[in-house]
Protein backbone atom coordinates (compact mmCIF):
# COMPACT_ATOMS: atom_id res chain seq x y z
CA UNK A 1 0.00 0.00 0.00
CA UNK A 2 1.55 3.33 -1.11
CA UNK A 3 2.01 5.68 1.70
CA UNK A 4 0.53 9.57 1.30
CA UNK A 5 3.44 10.98 0.46
CA UNK A 6 4.73 8.40 -2.10
CA UNK A 7 6.46 9.58 -5.14
CA UNK A 8 4.93 7.92 -8.43
CA UNK A 9 7.19 7.47 -11.49
CA UNK A 10 4.55 8.30 -13.37
CA UNK A 11 0.17 9.16 -12.61
CA UNK A 12 -1.40 6.20 -11.57
CA UNK A 13 -4.34 5.20 -13.35
CA UNK A 14 -7.39 6.77 -11.97
CA UNK A 15 -9.71 4.36 -9.71
CA UNK A 16 -12.58 2.58 -11.62
CA UNK A 17 -16.02 3.36 -10.38
CA UNK A 18 -19.91 2.47 -10.21
CA UNK A 19 -22.87 5.11 -9.61
CA UNK A 20 -25.05 3.96 -6.32
CA UNK A 21 -28.95 4.50 -7.15
CA UNK A 22 -29.77 7.60 -4.79
CA UNK A 23 -26.23 8.70 -3.68
CA UNK A 24 -24.00 11.08 -4.77
CA UNK A 25 -21.07 8.68 -4.01
CA UNK A 26 -19.38 6.02 -5.92
CA UNK A 27 -18.65 2.70 -5.65
CA UNK A 28 -14.83 1.54 -6.06
CA UNK A 29 -14.43 -1.53 -7.72
CA UNK A 30 -11.38 -3.64 -6.30
CA UNK A 31 -11.99 -7.16 -8.78
CA UNK A 32 -14.26 -9.07 -11.33
CA UNK A 33 -15.57 -12.11 -10.75
CA UNK A 34 -17.80 -14.46 -12.69
CA UNK A 35 -19.05 -17.79 -12.26
CA UNK A 36 -19.50 -20.76 -15.07
CA UNK A 37 -22.36 -22.19 -15.71
CA UNK A 38 -24.30 -21.26 -13.04
CA UNK A 39 -27.93 -21.72 -15.23
CA UNK A 40 -28.33 -25.10 -16.21
CA UNK A 41 -29.78 -24.84 -19.53
CA UNK A 42 -27.10 -22.36 -20.55
CA UNK A 43 -24.76 -24.76 -19.07
CA UNK A 44 -26.55 -28.08 -21.77
CA UNK A 45 -26.19 -25.05 -24.55
CA UNK A 46 -22.69 -25.13 -24.03
CA UNK A 47 -22.19 -29.01 -23.97
CA UNK A 48 -21.79 -29.66 -20.49
CA UNK A 49 -23.97 -31.28 -17.97
CA UNK A 50 -24.70 -28.97 -14.85
CA UNK A 51 -24.97 -31.76 -12.18
CA UNK A 52 -21.91 -33.07 -11.89
CA UNK A 53 -19.57 -30.26 -12.05
CA UNK A 54 -18.64 -27.57 -8.62
CA UNK A 55 -18.37 -23.94 -9.20
CA UNK A 56 -15.75 -22.41 -10.85
CA UNK A 57 -14.78 -18.86 -11.65
CA UNK A 58 -12.74 -16.94 -14.08
CA UNK A 59 -11.23 -13.00 -13.60
CA UNK A 60 -11.69 -10.06 -15.69
CA UNK A 61 -9.93 -6.82 -14.97
CA UNK A 62 -11.74 -4.00 -13.14
CA UNK A 63 -10.69 -1.80 -16.07
CA UNK A 64 -13.01 -3.78 -18.51
CA UNK A 65 -15.76 -2.69 -16.82
CA UNK A 66 -18.15 0.52 -18.64
CA UNK A 67 -21.05 2.38 -16.73
CA UNK A 68 -21.66 3.93 -20.22
CA UNK A 69 -24.12 3.28 -22.52
CA UNK A 70 -22.07 1.81 -25.37
CA UNK A 71 -19.68 -0.66 -26.10
CA UNK A 72 -16.47 -0.86 -28.97
CA UNK A 73 -16.57 -3.77 -31.12
CA UNK A 74 -13.39 -5.45 -29.93
CA UNK A 75 -10.49 -6.46 -31.77
CA UNK A 76 -9.34 -9.95 -32.84
CA UNK A 77 -12.99 -11.42 -33.02
CA UNK A 78 -15.98 -12.22 -35.28
CA UNK A 79 -17.89 -13.82 -32.33
CA UNK A 80 -18.44 -11.20 -29.52
CA UNK A 81 -21.18 -12.80 -27.67
CA UNK A 82 -23.69 -11.37 -24.72
CA UNK A 83 -24.35 -12.93 -21.21
CA UNK A 84 -26.73 -10.90 -19.20
CA UNK A 85 -26.21 -11.50 -15.50
CA UNK A 86 -27.27 -9.99 -11.86
CA UNK A 87 -23.70 -8.54 -10.44
CA UNK A 88 -23.46 -8.61 -6.62
CA UNK A 89 -21.39 -5.96 -5.34
CA UNK A 90 -19.38 -6.71 -2.02
CA UNK A 91 -18.94 -4.20 0.58
CA UNK A 92 -17.45 -6.20 3.00
CA UNK A 93 -14.57 -8.79 2.09
CA UNK A 94 -12.76 -11.98 4.14
CA UNK A 95 -11.61 -15.21 3.72
CA UNK A 96 -13.41 -18.47 5.01
CA UNK A 97 -16.79 -16.82 4.86
CA UNK A 98 -19.55 -19.05 5.77
CA UNK A 99 -22.43 -19.35 3.65
CA UNK A 100 -25.21 -18.07 6.54
CA UNK A 101 -22.53 -14.70 6.41
CA UNK A 102 -21.89 -14.33 3.20
CA UNK A 103 -24.91 -11.96 2.11
CA UNK A 104 -24.07 -9.58 4.34
CA UNK A 105 -20.83 -8.69 3.14
CA UNK A 106 -22.90 -7.69 -0.21
CA UNK A 107 -23.33 -3.72 -0.59
CA UNK A 108 -26.24 -4.04 -3.70
CA UNK A 109 -26.69 -5.33 -6.59
CA UNK A 110 -26.83 -4.82 -10.77
CA UNK A 111 -26.77 -5.26 -13.82
CA UNK A 112 -24.04 -6.79 -16.03
CA UNK A 113 -23.05 -8.15 -19.22
CA UNK A 114 -19.82 -10.61 -19.71
CA UNK A 115 -18.97 -9.96 -23.09
CA UNK A 116 -17.16 -12.91 -24.69
CA UNK A 117 -15.03 -13.34 -27.80
CA UNK A 118 -16.45 -16.34 -27.99
CA UNK A 119 -14.11 -17.70 -31.06
CA UNK A 120 -11.02 -16.92 -29.16
CA UNK A 121 -12.67 -18.51 -25.46
CA UNK A 122 -13.05 -21.51 -27.92
CA UNK A 123 -9.93 -21.84 -29.03
CA UNK A 124 -7.87 -21.66 -25.61
CA UNK A 125 -10.57 -24.64 -24.42
CA UNK A 126 -9.29 -26.30 -27.02
CA UNK A 127 -5.48 -26.03 -26.27
CA UNK A 128 -6.40 -26.40 -22.54
CA UNK A 129 -5.32 -22.24 -22.33
CA UNK A 130 -6.48 -20.03 -19.88
CA UNK A 131 -9.65 -18.09 -21.10
CA UNK A 132 -8.13 -14.72 -20.66
CA UNK A 133 -8.57 -13.06 -23.87
CA UNK A 134 -11.77 -14.24 -24.61
CA UNK A 135 -13.08 -12.80 -21.31
CA UNK A 136 -10.71 -10.00 -20.21
CA UNK A 137 -10.71 -6.99 -22.53
CA UNK A 138 -11.38 -3.45 -23.17
CA UNK A 139 -14.93 -2.80 -22.11
CA UNK A 140 -15.88 -5.86 -21.79
CA UNK A 141 -18.11 -5.65 -18.57
CA UNK A 142 -20.35 -3.50 -19.20
CA UNK A 143 -22.93 -2.68 -16.05
CA UNK A 144 -25.32 -0.53 -14.91
CA UNK A 145 -25.25 1.53 -11.19
CA UNK A 146 -25.60 -0.21 -8.10
CA UNK A 147 -28.69 -0.48 -6.10
CA UNK A 148 -27.90 -0.63 -2.42
CA UNK A 149 -29.52 -3.81 -0.44
CA UNK A 150 -31.15 -1.47 1.69
CA UNK A 151 -33.58 -0.59 -1.72
CA UNK A 152 -33.64 -3.79 -3.54
CA UNK A 153 -33.45 -6.83 -0.88
CA UNK A 154 -30.92 -10.07 -1.74
CA UNK A 155 -32.77 -10.61 -4.97
CA UNK A 156 -33.48 -14.69 -4.88
CA UNK A 157 -36.28 -14.65 -7.56
CA UNK A 158 -37.20 -13.19 -10.70
CA UNK A 159 -37.03 -12.74 -14.06
CA UNK A 160 -33.43 -11.91 -16.13
CA UNK A 161 -33.54 -10.83 -19.39
CA UNK A 162 -31.70 -9.88 -22.61
CA UNK A 163 -32.98 -8.03 -25.69
CA UNK A 164 -31.40 -7.34 -28.81
CA UNK A 165 -32.78 -5.08 -31.61
CA UNK A 166 -35.76 -5.41 -29.80
CA UNK A 167 -36.03 -9.04 -29.80
CA UNK A 168 -36.14 -11.24 -26.55
CA UNK A 169 -32.65 -13.50 -26.84
CA UNK A 170 -32.39 -14.38 -22.93
CA UNK A 171 -34.49 -15.33 -20.43
CA UNK A 172 -34.54 -16.75 -17.21
CA UNK A 173 -35.43 -16.36 -13.48
CA UNK A 174 -33.02 -15.56 -10.67
CA UNK A 175 -33.98 -19.14 -8.40
CA UNK A 176 -32.64 -21.12 -11.60
CA UNK A 177 -29.14 -20.34 -10.13
CA UNK A 178 -27.03 -23.66 -9.51
CA UNK A 179 -24.85 -21.61 -7.09
CA UNK A 180 -26.54 -19.12 -4.78
CA UNK A 181 -25.22 -15.79 -4.19
CA UNK A 182 -24.00 -16.92 -0.54
CA UNK A 183 -22.46 -20.22 -2.26
CA UNK A 184 -20.51 -18.17 -4.77
CA UNK A 185 -19.04 -15.53 -1.87
CA UNK A 186 -18.60 -18.53 0.33
CA UNK A 187 -16.54 -20.38 -2.06
CA UNK A 188 -14.60 -17.86 -4.00
CA UNK A 189 -13.47 -16.59 -0.09
CA UNK A 190 -11.96 -20.13 0.26
CA UNK A 191 -9.14 -19.42 -2.99
CA UNK A 192 -9.38 -15.51 -2.56
CA UNK A 193 -9.21 -12.71 0.10
CA UNK A 194 -12.75 -10.74 -1.33
CA UNK A 195 -12.55 -7.46 -0.29
CA UNK A 196 -15.08 -4.28 -0.50
CA UNK A 197 -15.31 -3.29 -3.77
CA UNK A 198 -14.83 -6.82 -5.01
CA UNK A 199 -17.85 -7.91 -8.17
CA UNK A 200 -19.06 -10.94 -8.31
CA UNK A 201 -20.88 -11.60 -12.29
CA UNK A 202 -23.46 -14.65 -10.95
CA UNK A 203 -23.93 -16.33 -14.15
CA UNK A 204 -26.16 -16.14 -17.16
CA UNK A 205 -29.37 -18.03 -18.42
CA UNK A 206 -29.60 -20.06 -21.78
CA UNK A 207 -29.79 -18.11 -24.98
CA UNK A 208 -26.35 -16.09 -25.58
CA UNK A 209 -25.21 -15.50 -28.84
CA UNK A 210 -23.62 -12.71 -31.01
CA UNK A 211 -23.82 -9.45 -31.57
CA UNK A 212 -22.71 -6.66 -34.28
CA UNK A 213 -21.95 -3.09 -34.40
CA UNK A 214 -25.20 -1.46 -34.44
CA UNK A 215 -26.96 -3.78 -32.00
CA UNK A 216 -28.54 -2.36 -29.07
CA UNK A 217 -29.07 -4.52 -25.84
CA UNK A 218 -31.45 -4.46 -22.98
CA UNK A 219 -31.07 -6.12 -19.96
CA UNK A 220 -33.27 -6.62 -17.10
CA UNK A 221 -32.93 -8.01 -13.99
CA UNK A 222 -36.54 -7.66 -11.76
CA UNK A 223 -36.01 -5.57 -9.04
CA UNK A 224 -32.77 -4.59 -9.66
CA UNK A 225 -32.89 -2.32 -12.81
CA UNK A 226 -32.13 -2.09 -16.30
CA UNK A 227 -28.52 -1.86 -18.56
CA UNK A 228 -28.58 -0.93 -22.19
CA UNK A 229 -25.62 -0.83 -24.44
CA UNK A 230 -24.95 -0.19 -28.36
CA UNK A 231 -22.28 -1.73 -29.76
CA UNK A 232 -20.25 0.51 -31.81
Amino acid sequence: MAKADTEFVFAPVAPVVLAVAGREAVFPVHRIYCIGRNYAAHAREMGHDPDREPPFFFQKAADDLTGAGFMHYPAETAELHFEIEMVAALGEGGERIAVEDALGKVFGYGVGLDMTRRDLQGEAKKMGRPWDTGKSFAEAAPCSRIVPVSACGHPAGGAITLDVNGARRQTGDLNEMIWSVAEQIATLSRFFVLRPGDLIFTGTPAGVGAVQRGDRMVGEVEGVGLLEVEVV
